[in-house]
């Protein structure tokens, strides 16, 4: 079922979002080369806690994980897509960090994710990036009263596959409000016109994951959680939670 949100509530969502887009870029900030992932996910938990915030990321089991999720952030590194486990494996001069977080503050969720290069940057993970972004924002543009889920779908996929780059399949975006995951699912791939339409007071969180090898293969690593690029080339993943208004789309996860 999918919840209409008030517009008192969009509000509520958005002082949510503005917490996780704080976290994130605590984490960010955190980033060096020699630095530990835990110590991205310890600046994260300050934000949160200073805000008064919870995390929906923090002892999250979805039925198929082998234990529950141990940090506020996932923060997955090179051939990492998602659901990375923060721990003490340091950051290296050139690496490429996805960092997802959300924030659960008054009842409401925020959700959003950002990649970045520590160090040096290779011009190939530059343009992976790059076009994660790009893919993020032509899915917000198509997130817009009377479209359909597949028009949001068609978009990100569009930019995705025009680059050249895979795009794991099983994994995107999500209805969010009270909770992180709620209806509908948002594929990043998908055909125009089809699926529910979108009415004002839908919000979404919408999340391109691109694999810069091209294929779309993947597996799930030995600690049950992360999952990693089957043929070991790096990835990119960029969201942001929306909501559908009659003024057009309102990113609620924007600083």
């Amino acid at each position: 079922m999918v919840e209409i949100k008030t517009n008192a509530s969009l509000d509520a969502m958005r002082e949510a979002g503005r917490v996780v887009a704080r976290a994130l870029a605590a984490a960010r900030e955190a980033a060096a080369p020699g630095v530990a992932l835990a110590e991205l996910d310890r600046a994260a938990r300050e934000v949160l806690a200073e805000a008064g915030a919870g995390s929906p990321f923090l002892g999250y089991r979805p039925e198929w994980a082998p234990v529950p999720f141990p940090a506020v952030v996932c923060l997955s590194v090179n051939d990492a897509i998602v659901h990375g486990i923060p721990g003490s494996a340091r950051l290296a001069d050139g690496d490429l960090v996805s960092v997802d977080c959300g924030a659960t503050l008054n009842g409401w969720v925020g959700d959003a994710a950002v990649s970045f290069t520590v160090g040096r940057a290779r011009p190939e993970d530059t343009r992976l990036i790059a076009t994660a972004e790009r893919a993020l924002e032509a899915g917000i543009a198509a997130a817009v009263v009377g479209n359909r889920i597949g028009d949001i779908a068609h978009a990100v996929g569009r930019v995705c596959r025009d680059a050249g780059y895979g795009i794991p399949d099983g994994f995107g975006g999500h209805g969010i409000g009270r909770t992180m995951h709620e209806d509908p699912g948002v594929p990043n791939e998908g055909r125009p016109g089809r699926g529910m339409r979108l009415r004002h007071g839908m919000a979404l969180a919408i999340e391109p994951m691109l694999i810069g090898g091209g294929t779309d293969d993947h597996y799930t690593a030995g600690d049950g959680w992360t999952i990693r690029t089957l043929d070991g080339s790096r990835a990119a993943h960029a969201e942001h939670t929306v909501a559908i208004t009659d003024a057009g789309p309102r990113v609620l996860t924007a600083l």
